[in-house]
């Protein structure tokens, strides 16, 4: 695994505006950066990252089937109980789920370790599927990378092919998309997904989450007061828990993604959770429940997480009694989780995290976010890569 320095395209922020990549750069900073590379082996690739991303997502589901039978857990997982049954129903009756992201610590020599799981809301899905695919031709076609370079990335293929069996799983319905105003990497998240799902042949309609509303029968509506049967919802289920028209989400005739079963694997109970299922994977870091903390070794640095946050905010980073490092942020209401410090690999000065993607639970490529500051946030840098 390297990190390779490279020319950017001289023309490629006018070549991003005429793609639509409108948020390369966020508020004043480089948000995508092509100054340098990181390459991987086909054997790195296959065996350290594909492999197990499949493997833990499956123990992920393992966690779902038991904590949806259990009021102790879900309880833990802080699911408000108006919803437990919903989810039971959700997850038994097989709803289907679009995609996922795994975090994962990697050096390209000892085995990925697991920061989190995106299985609700996860971002930089257009960079990865489009952006850094494209990136990788024009590097080829101008002789700047080598011809034999491939890159990890079915993402946009396997997209358009889940979106096809979701159309044949849920027929005669219009696809609702949704995100909140005023979050221009949401939105191009949102609008990728929007075109992959018309390249699926699907009727699409978009609706910002604040423009949502109900009609008098309770159903909820657009701003056109067409009723919703069917959502794409880039806005996390713990929010829509406490929304006001949260309470009529059992009662909608309605098809979700991602489904309501995802909000137990979208927050960081999970982590506690798979460490006492699959205690000692090699790909798992220990992790434990604030209840738990006499487990936790003096001697040892642990990184404190809020059961429900994003973009790494709220995290703190403490050992042998000192505050390593920290993030800002609104969460940790509900609580915290603790999990072992796990450093972040450096490359050129740059903290190095692999973002693994999963489509219909097949490992579908991999995002590069590189940062200054130990922790990843959403302002730090997406970088492309290869196989070589």
């Amino acid at each position: 695994m390297l990190r390779i320095p490279i020319d950017p395209r001289e023309n490629w922020r006018d070549l991003a505006d005429d793609y639509g990549f409108e948020f390369h750069t966020m508020h004043g900073e480089a948000y995508w950066d092509e100054s340098a590379y990181y390459q991987f082996s086909l054997d790195q690739i296959e065996k350290d990252l594909e492999q197990p991303t499949e493997e833990i997502h499956q123990m992920c589901l393992e966690v779902v089937d038991q904590v949806v039978r259990d009021e102790y857990w879900l309880k833990k997982f802080c699911i408000p109980q108006a919803y437990w049954q919903w989810i039971l129903d959700s997850w038994q009756s097989g709803d289907p789920s679009l995609y996922s992201r795994l975090d994962f610590s990697y050096d390209g020599k000892s085995p990925a370790k697991l920061y989190e799981n995106n299985a609700d809301t996860p971002t930089s899905l257009y960079e990865t599927g489009f952006w850094q695919w494209l990136w990788l031709i024009d590097g080829v076609d101008q002789g700047r990378l080598s011809r034999r370079s491939d890159q990890f990335n079915s993402l946009q293929e396997k997209l358009v092919n889940r979106f096809k069996d979701l159309a044949f799983l849920t027929p005669n319905r219009v696809l609702h998309f949704a995100c909140c105003k005023d979050t221009p990497e949401d939105r191009g998240t949102v609008t990728y997904l929007e075109d992959c799902a018309k390249e699926a042949g699907i009727e699409v309609k978009f609706v910002f989450v604040e423009d949502i509303g109900r009609d008098a029968a309770g159903r909820l509506s657009d701003d056109d007061n067409h009723v919703i049967s069917w959502m794409f919802k880039l806005y996390p289920w713990e929010f829509m828990f406490e929304e006001q028209f949260g309470e009529l989400l059992p009662q909608q005739n309605m098809r979700w993604l991602e489904p309501p079963w995802k909000s137990i694997i979208s927050n960081k109970a999970l982590l506690p959770k798979l460490w006492s299922m699959f205690p000692n994977h090699p790909n798992l870091l220990p992790a434990f429940f604030e209840s738990e903390l006499k487990h936790l070794s003096s001697d040892l640095a642990w990184v404190k997480k809020p059961i429900f946050s994003r973009e790494g905010a709220n995290i703190q980073i403490s050992g042998q009694g000192q505050e390593l490092a920290s993030s800002d942020g609104p969460y940790g209401e509900e609580g915290f989780i603790y999990q072992a410090f796990h450093r972040l690999p450096k490359f050129a000065n740059n903290h190095t995290l692999v973002g693994s993607w999963l489509v219909d639970d097949k490992a579908a490529g991999i995002s590069i976010r590189e940062d200054t500051n130990i922790i990843t946030q959403d302002m730090s840098r997406y970088l492309p890569h290869i196989i070589l």
